[in-house]
């Protein structure tokens, strides 16, 4: 996990990301097959719009696709489903707070594998409150 006081670039990053979800087990990562995890320092501006973000520090990450749930195999071809975390707004929340950069990278990727499961926000949110 990252602990150097210097922020990771986006390679970095996208590398630690990609450590991160190699070390999760592996029923859960066979499920994310074909999803692409790319990091980007903020989300575009029509990412924005579609989220309703007042700031571009204000999303951390983002699923784009369709999730597991809504995929049929008689479905025509479509983009791959993509997985962006932020570097900059994870870097700003990392220095707001206590936890390591790689627990955040780590709840992030999560989270947003979470969305690939077809699962919302208020679902994983509940998960999170039970598990304490």
């Amino acid at each position: 996990m990252w602990t150097a006081a210097k922020a990771p670039s986006l390679a970095e990053m996208e590398a630690m990301a990609h450590d991160i979800f190699e070390r999760l087990p592996k029923r859960f990562r066979t499920l994310c097959e074909g999803v692409i995890i790319r990091v980007d320092d903020f989300p575009t501006d029509e990412v924005m719009d579609e989220m309703g973000c007042e700031s571009e520090f204000d999303l951390l990450g983002l699923f784009q696709g369709i999730g597991l749930p809504h995929q049929s195999h008689g479905d025509i071809p479509h983009l791959p489903n993509m997985i962006w975390l932020y570097r900059r707004p994870i870097l700003d929340y990392w220095a707001e707070h206590e936890e390591t950069l790689g627990h955040i990278v780590r709840h992030v990727l999560i989270h947003e594998i979470g969305h690939h499961f077809g699962l919302s926000d208020a679902d994983m949110e509940a998960i999170e409150a039970a598990a304490g």
